[in-house]
């Protein structure tokens, strides 16, 4: 296969920075959020720091090889569907440039303060700011049309929701423990430079290795999610399907794609057979577009056309190699769009409860995705790489502000323990479901409720600081993201007449 077949010089300069962008954003996320991770075992004096980044390092390399890439596309379904499924177009490099850069300039901004912010609270907030002012600048568009609403009011929940579990959990699982493990050791304060005795050493190593990992599997692949959009923008031939999907495995989707067809054309008002194919797709990327959660008549004669078109297109191939290149983007398309549909109208309930329905279409969904929703290992060692080396650079800043600013009293051994076991317990929760959550703020408010089951105390400057990035994060990142976007659309049409 020739990987880089139709790339002009231009567009071939722009993956390359594209790319760099995206492993800038992991590099960065690597030394500020991870530095939450490795405080307590610097703090307690369990690890010198340069063994203490070194093994936060690896774990965190460990953690986004082994994940699973649902969180990649949990990010990458946030953003307009047409940007999506053009991403190789002007508007599509303005996205990446404009999100990724945004994402990266308020990281740096808080890691300098020393606020522990939130890497998927920025990177969330930016492809806002991207889908509102690409709504903006689109003709006939509604302003905010594009944006997944329902997505991002599901992927909010648990950055507002997993913080508050740190706080009350990691406040409990103290209290539990000062009841059951009666070990005075277990809740002093480090004196000077003296290392704990092995045991806990033992514990916070593995808590600490816990938080890193859990770390790597689920903020590792927001960076994935990025650079799979850049790279079946730019590349489709090469990256549109995923080349590793077998023989049978294609023969399937066929089958379901005409099983599925068959019983989707009952329930249609019209014959999907009277729209052509950019009609299909239109209707159903303004389904998409929407945030109603009523389907329109026109969604069921619009899937059935795609759907058949699928079975068509991949009739009698035994791999997609054997798709002409410039027709694989076309078949991600559809394939994009009908798990895009599928999916909005299974979540909104808006399925007919008819099971002679319903399976057929989450059958169908459940075996396109893996032709799309895919993560090549060499995109996972590469962003690996990135946020096991920032994890090694540039942590002080934020250690400092976990370690000694958050309580009025110094970490005790047994609350950066409560606070790491809820932190990756959490994570890795979220990582299965498919969801992205803050390390940072999980692992800084466990911290915050350790001090207060323990009576410690909050310094309040600290806690009005880390709520305030919190809650400027947001808006600051859409303005952000959506100036970018403006100023990317018009440099790269003016300018380089993309």
């Amino acid at each position: 296969m020739d990987i880089f077949h139709g790339l002009t010089f231009t567009t071939g300069v722009f993956l390359i920075v594209a790319l760099g962008l995206a492993l800038g954003f992991e590099f960065v996320n690597g030394f500020h959020d991870t530095a939450n991770a490795v405080a307590t075992v610097i703090y307690t004096n369990t690890l010198r720091p340069k063994y203490a980044v070194v093994l936060s390092g690896v774990m965190n390399l460990l953690g986004v090889l082994t994940s699973s890439g649902a969180v990649a596309y949990t990010i990458v379904s946030l953003l307009p569907v047409e940007l999506v499924i053009n991403s190789g177009s002007s508007r599509g490099f303005a996205m990446v440039f404009s999100l990724l850069i945004s994402a990266i300039i308020w990281n740096l901004g808080t890691w300098y303060l020393g606020l522990p912010a939130s890497s998927s609270h920025t990177l969330i907030g930016s492809i806002m700011g991207v889908g509102l002012a690409n709504s903006l600048l689109t003709p006939g568009q509604v302003f905010g049309e594009g944006v997944n609403w329902g997505k991002v009011t599901e992927v909010f929940e648990s950055l507002l929701f997993s913080p508050l579990i740190g706080f009350f959990a990691a406040g409990l699982l103290l209290f539990i423990a000062k009841q059951f493990l009666k070990r005075p050791e277990l809740y002093k304060a480090p004196e000077g430079k003296e290392a704990p005795p092995l045991w806990i050493r033992v514990l916070l190593i593995f808590t600490c290795t816990s938080v890193s990992f859990a770390h790597g599997s689920n903020d590792g692949q927001k960076g994935m999610g990025i650079i799979m959009l850049i790279l079946v923008g730019i590349l489709p031939a090469t990256f549109s399907l995923n080349p590793a999907l077998e023989t049978q495995a294609i023969s399937i989707i066929v089958q379901v794609s005409q099983s599925a067809a068959i019983v989707v054309n009952k329930f249609a008002a019209i014959p999907s057979s009277s729209l052509n194919q950019n009609q299909a797709r239109d209707q159903i990327s303004a389904f998409l577009k929407t945030s109603s959660k009523e389907k329109p008549p026109e969604v069921y004669p619009a899937l059935a056309n795609r759907i058949s078109s699928i079975a068509t297109q991949l009739t009698g191939k035994n791999s997609f190699e054997s798709i002409a290149p410039e027709q694989r983007s076309t078949v991600r398309t559809d394939m994009y769009l009908v798990s895009g549909a599928i999916t909005k109208m299974n979540k909104a309930h808006a399925l007919p409860d008819n099971s002679e329905l319903t399976k057929p279409l989450l059958s169908l969904q459940k075996e396109i995705d893996k032709a799309t929703k895919y993560i090549p290992n060499w995109v996972k060692v590469a962003v690996a790489f990135a946020l096991g080396l920032g994890t090694m650079i540039g942590w002080e800043r934020i250690v400092v502000t976990v370690g000694e600013k958050i309580g009025k009293e110094h970490l005790t051994y047994a609350q950066g323990a409560a606070a790491e076991l809820v932190a990756a317990g959490t994570i890795s929760a979220a990582d299965i479901l498919g969801l992205p959550v803050s390390t940072t703020h999980v692992l800084s408010s466990g911290v915050a409720g350790t001090m207060a089951a323990n009576g410690s105390g909050l310094q309040k400057d600290t806690v009005k600081n880390i709520l305030l990035a919190w809650i400027l994060t947001l808006p600051v990142c859409v303005l952000l993201g959506s100036a970018l976007f403006a100023a990317g659309i018009l440099i790269l049409t003016k300018v380089f007449g993309l």
